[in-house]
C-alpha cells in the first residue's frame, strides 16, 4: 500500500515481503500465497469478475491470475498506483480507488480480494462494509495474525523500538478478532492460518440471507 498524508488513505509498510532473501521468510510467504491461492480457487474464479482492493505492487494479483482458472476480468485497485510492478500480468486492469469509497455499484464483482489491508485502516469496519457491498458472491480477506506477527518480527530483530510492529500497521487482529469483524459482513466459509497470517473466505451476508 502507498503512503499518503490523507487520513482516509492507507499507509503501507516499507518492506517487500515477496522479495525477501531470508529462506525462512520466503517459506512463510509461500505458505501464505498457497493458502490465499487455494481459497481463491475455491471461489471458482474461472469466468468470474474479480476486484482486488489494496493491490500494492500487484504481486498477489499476478500470483492469483496465473495460478487459477482465468477470471473474465481482474481489476486491481489502490489509493496510488505508483508502486505497481513492471512485471504485473498484462491481463490485470488497474484503477485508483480508496477502500472507503469504492466507485462501483453493489454486487459489481463476483469475487473481492482484500489481503494485507485492514491492518492499515483507521476504520477497518467501514472498509469491510465497502468490500462486502461490491461483492456479489465471495470475499477473500487476510491480515497478519497478532501477537504472533510482532513476536516474529522481534525474533528476527525487526522494528525493535516499536516492539515488533510493522510500520503502517495500526490495527492488530488476532485470528478470533478478524473472524469476529468479518462475521459482521460475511458468512465465513473457510478460515486458514498459515503462520503468521489469518486468511478468510466468506459470503456477503446479503447474499447468504437472500
Amino acid at each position: 500500500m502507498a503512503t499518503h498524508a490523507d487520513p482516509n488513505n492507507v499507509v503501507g509498510n516499507f518492506e517487500d515481503k515477496y522479495a525477501s532473501r531470508n529462506p525462512i521468510a520466503r517459506m512463510l510467504v509461500t505458505g501464505f500465497l498457497n493458502a490465499v491461492t487455494e481459497l481463491f480457487v475455491h471461489a471458482q474464479p474461472g469466468g468470474k469478475t474479480v476486484l482486488e482492493v489494496g493491490c500494492g505492487e500487484g504481486k498477489l494479483a499476478t500470483q492469483l491470475i496465473r495460478n487459477a482458472r482465468a477470471p473474465s476480468r481482474y481489476l486491481a485497485t489502490d489509493v496510488s498506483l505508483d508502486t505497481i510492478s513492471a512485471e504485473l500480468d498484462p491481463r490485470i486492469e488497474t484503477q485508483v480507488a480508496s477502500i472507503y469509497d469504492l466507485p462501483f455499484e453493489p454486487g459489481s464483482f463476483d469475487i473481492v480480494v482484500c489481503c494485507e489491508v485492514l491492518e492499515h485502516l483507521e476504520d477497518p469496519a467501514r472498509g469491510l462494509a465497502q468490500i462486502s457491498r461490491v461483492a456479489r458472491e465471495r470475499v477473500l480477506l487476510s491480515t497478519p495474525q497478532e501477537p504472533v506477527w510482532r513476536a516474529m518480527n522481534m525474533a528476527r530483530g525487526k522494528y525493535l523500538r516499536a516492539l515488533g510492529n510493522t510500520p503502517g500497521h495500526i490495527q492488530h487482529f488476532s485470528r478470533r478478532e478478524l473472524q469476529a469483524l468479518a462475521a459482521t459482513q460475511l458468512r465465513l466459509l473457510e478460515v486458514r492460518t498459515p503462520l503468521p497470517w489469518t486468511v478468510i473466505l466468506g459470503e456477503p451476508l446479503a447474499l447468504a440471507h437472500a
